[in-house]
């Protein structure tokens, strides 16, 4: 999974105070090695799966993207009310304690239980340290950048997890992954308390609160949102729907971990040349956001569609290449859009709104099982690429509402130089 190019450029905030490069440096660190320790959403279906047997690893999914819907509204209210460090040192601390119940638990109750847990806990740092970006950059393109760097952070993360844990889980079983993912987590709550500070930023704190009624009613994040949704549909399925369909075919954990592989070297290896051409040496995307967003749902439709009707490892892992592109244009438009709309004093909400469609794709486990099971991979192609294709028209009023309205950052900068 993917996206951005050269490394932010940033302004320090305060001489006493860690250089903002340093703190965001050190965020994207701590990002980068939670992703890729996060074994237990990875394996999660798996371990389940073995104990209890397929309806119950679904539903433990299903949970866990509930939890996560709920984890991401709390932490981006959390960020914006008390600040980063507080949401990151508290909600990873809890994300830790969550591993390591699920590798001492076996009833299926009490694995349920710490999967809705997991998933309230697990991501819950993405809204802090995407509004830590916002705070401490003072130009747009210093901001696209670094949210870009965010994003491909996580998805390399997310490639490397299940790649390097579908061969650990062979050796070492699946509760040591969970022991491992809870060091991580307790890690970096560590780091988060050290480099951040206690409080949202006082220039923020100025600015006027912007209550969830106003969120709601701002036409571009909602059709964002949804475009999101349809997106993320398609992009999680390489967490999702491929061990479904690869389970299905008898395949081993090591044949999902090669697809992942494959997959993060693509990243590695596609995602400079296709940043260049989507982003300009200015920092600022070349295309309007809409456009963007919109060839990356379809890319990713068409991939995962691809990866619904093989029946190999070397498919599978075609199709996990063919997802990248879409990766980087689903990443350079959100990474843009939080960069230049988030309004100031809500952008962790706005990110949780934004991560809130992962956790919604989330919860496609159970209807993806139910549609390989009545309709087989043909049925199960037509809804991924259903999803995909959805999205990309969402797009058709994402973009007429971005034109047609001045964003909320905008606004407020233009409020600010009246002053």
């Amino acid at each position: 999974m993917t996206v951005t190019a050269s490394h932010p450029a940033v302004t320090p905030s305060h001489p006493s105070a860690p250089s903002a490069r340093a703190v965001i440096t050190t965020l994207l660190g701590a990002t980068l090695l939670i992703k890729a320790c996060g074994f237990a959403y990875d394996f999660l279906g798996y371990y389940i799966g073995e104990a209890h047997g397929t309806t119950a690893a679904g539903a433990a999914l299903t949970v866990f993207g509930v939890g996560w819907c709920a984890g991401q509204l709390a932490s981006g209210a959390v960020t914006d009310r008390l600040g980063a460090r507080t949401a990151c040192s508290i909600g990873l601390l809890l994300a830790a304690g969550a591993c390591a119940g699920l590798a001492a638990a076996g009833t299926l109750q009490t694995l349920l239980l710490l999967s809705f847990f997991l998933g309230c806990t697990m991501d819950v740092s993405r809204p802090a340290v995407s509004a830590e970006i916002n705070d401490r950059l003072t130009s747009e393109g210093a901001r696209t950048r670094a949210q870009g760097w965010m994003y491909w952070v996580s998805n390399v993360g997310v490639s490397l997890s299940g790649g390097v844990g579908g061969y650990l889980a062979h050796q070492h079983g699946y509760r040591a992954l969970f022991v491992a993912n809870g060091v991580a987590c307790a890690a970096a709550a560590v780091l988060a308390r050290r480099v951040l500070t206690g409080r949202p930023a006082p220039a923020r704190a100025e600015r006027a609160h912007r209550s969830s009624a106003q969120m709601l009613s701002d036409t571009p994040l909602r059709w964002m949102v949804g475009a999101a949704i349809g997106t993320m549909v398609c992009a999680y399925g390489l967490v999702s729907v491929l061990p479904l369909v690869m389970n299905d075919d008898g395949l081993p954990p090591s044949a999902y971990g090669t697809a992942m592989i494959a997959n993060t070297v693509a990243v590695l290896v596609l995602s400079p040349p296709l940043t260049r051409f989507l982003v300009g040496r200015d920092d600022r995307v070349r295309y309007p956001v809409a456009p963007v967003l919109a060839a990356g749902s379809l890319i990713l439709g068409a991939a995962m569609g691809l990866a619904a009707v093989q029946h190999t490892t070397l498919g599978y892992s075609t199709a996990a290449v063919a997802m990248v592109p879409g990766e980087v244009c689903y990443c350079v438009a959100t990474g843009a859009y939080l960069a230049t709309a988030a309004p100031p004093g809500a952008i962790g909400r706005y990110q949780a709104a934004l991560s809130g469609a992962g956790a919604i794709a989330s919860l496609t486990p159970l209807g993806i099982a139910f549609a390989l099971d009545t309709g087989g991979r043909i049925l199960v192609a037509g809804l991924l690429a259903a999803s995909a294709a959805l999205a990309a028209l969402a797009c058709v009023p994402l973009s007429r509402s971005l034109r047609t309205s001045l964003t909320p950052r905008t606004a407020a900068e233009q409020v600010q130089s009246q002053h």
